[in-house]
């Protein structure tokens, strides 16, 4: 096995996916080290990145989810500090977290995105929901996590479904909704992984579901057709590509009740806890959850020099 010297454990941080990070990064950690890797646990919230240089660390598993670290703001450090990193460089990881500019960048490439409507104090709400219809997803850019997703299903509600988000990070986006099925495709080391079939038990695939429940249903392989599995995993390469992504990245669908798929978001720093999707899609292809986190430690790189 390559050598990779010290390794950082980056977990924790200091957005509202604090909680998350911090489970990925145990279970990370914990695998790492049953392989005999020199790795350790390092949180920015308790000790200043700084230290990293400081304390001799050679490379860093980056398990930071949301603001700062998923947002190209820790890639940026790292590269002045020259240690490898996982995952994608500043330019992708920032795009990546922008759902709305990420979503301009797939529209000008021609892959299918829902119809939305950025919101601002001035918009014509009413004109929003004649044009998208009812139900629409109401959800702030620059969140992960469904952090603030909304789902919107009475008339009139969109303008203080607005004031109630405007505080969130990013561009207030109003979404079309689709109906036919939610899809989540990783994307490691520029392979389509299985694609998986996510079956919420409450009314969308929010917050609760995707860390606090057991009852949220997971399909994979998924219940796609071979030819529609293959157009999905075609789908995820060229959406990550589009924005530079690295690494291990998971691209989220949805499936219209008329069978068309569409690229709802990336995640260019997908959780790695037990309920999470990449590690369920890897060991499909016969890659255990260890395994994975050697593979995705593989792919650190030096982004600059």
């Amino acid at each position: 096995m390559q050598s990779f010297g010290k390794v950082a454990v980056l977990m924790g941080g200091f957005s509202s996916e604090r909680e998350v990070s911090l489970q990925s990064g145990r279970a990370v950690l914990e695998a790492l080290k049953s392989k005999g890797i020199d790795a350790h646990a390092f949180d920015p919230k308790e000790t200043p990145l700084g230290e990293l240089k400081t304390q001799g660390f050679q490379t860093a598993f980056n398990l930071l989810h949301g603001t700062y670290g998923e947002d190209g703001a820790v890639q940026g450090a790292l590269d002045l500090m020259g240690i490898p990193y996982t995952g994608s460089g500043v330019l992708a990881s920032a795009v990546g977290m922008d759902k709305y500019r990420c979503k301009l960048i797939w529209q000008a490439l021609g892959l299918p995105v829902p119809e939305f409507a950025v919101l601002r104090a001035d918009s014509d709400f009413d004109a929003v929901e004649r044009r998208l219809g009812l139900p629409m997803f109401v959800k702030p850019a620059a969140e992960g996590s469904s952090v603030g997703v909304v789902k919107v299903k009475d008339a009139g509600r969109l303008k203080e479904i607005y004031e109630s988000l405007k505080h969130l990070h990013g561009e207030i986006i109003a979404e079309r909704f689709v109906g036919g099925g939610e899809y989540s495709c990783p994307v490691i080391n520029n392979i389509g992984f299985p694609s998986i079939r996510i079956i919420p038990a409450t009314e969308f695939y929010d917050y609760e579901a995707k860390y606090n429940r057991d009852d949220t249903v997971y399909r994979c392989p998924s219940d796609l057709s071979e030819a529609d599995e293959a157009l999905m995993r075609e789908l995820a390469v060229r959406g990550a590509a589009a924005i530079g992504a690295e690494g291990c990245c998971r691209v989220d669908f949805l499936k219209d009740t008329d069978g068309r798929l569409y690229l709802l978001e990336i995640n260019t720093l997908p959780g790695m806890t037990s309920h999470s999707l990449v590690p369920k899609s890897a060991a499909q292809t016969g890659l255990d959850f260890t395994d994975l986190c050697i593979e995705i430690l593989k792919s650190a790189v030096a982004h600059v020099g």
